[in-house]
């Protein structure tokens, strides 16, 4: 696609954007509408942008798949962590009150730290996604009536 300046450009200039916004919805999400997955489908977006444009190859440079595979499996085992603590601090599995002295304090901690891992977990889904789907061509007919 690098017949297509004006795409190439204008993805450039969006891109920064597009991943700064995700964080703003990341982290406004435990005080308004916003959160993990709304963040990270905007982020895994970005890089979706970036892979269209630039292609799957330039993808794979700044994002490798076993990075990919790693924050996945990172973003569930973080919400899986945050739910386990819950419980081994004496409350039940995803109580965030007891992960502070202050229940205010644990409960902001909590969703903090579970809307995180929803949004690594989906990003790195949707990035996946892409990667596979990114070569997929349709299979010639033996038939070419």
């Amino acid at each position: 696609m690098k017949q297509h300046l004006i795409l190439h450009v204008i993805a450039k200039i969006m891109i920064p954007f597009i991943m700064v916004f995700a964080l703003y919805v990341q982290f406004h999400g435990d005080y308004g509408p916003g959160g993990g997955f709304q963040a990270g489908v905007i982020f895994g977006a970005g890089f979706i942008l970036y892979g269209i444009v630039l292609g799957k190859e330039a993808t794979m440079k700044i994002v490798p798949p076993p990075l990919v595979y790693t924050t996945a499996a990172l973003g569930v085992l973080l919400y899986t962590g945050v739910g386990v603590a819950g419980m081994f601090l004496g409350g039940e599995f995803l109580n965030y009150s007891v992960l502070s002295a202050d229940s205010v304090a644990g409960q902001h901690l909590g969703i903090l730290l579970i809307e995180f891992g929803v949004g690594m977990t989906v990003a790195s889904v949707m990035i996946i996604l892409f990667l596979s789907f990114a070569d997929y061509r349709q299979p010639e007919s033996e038939n070419t009536n």
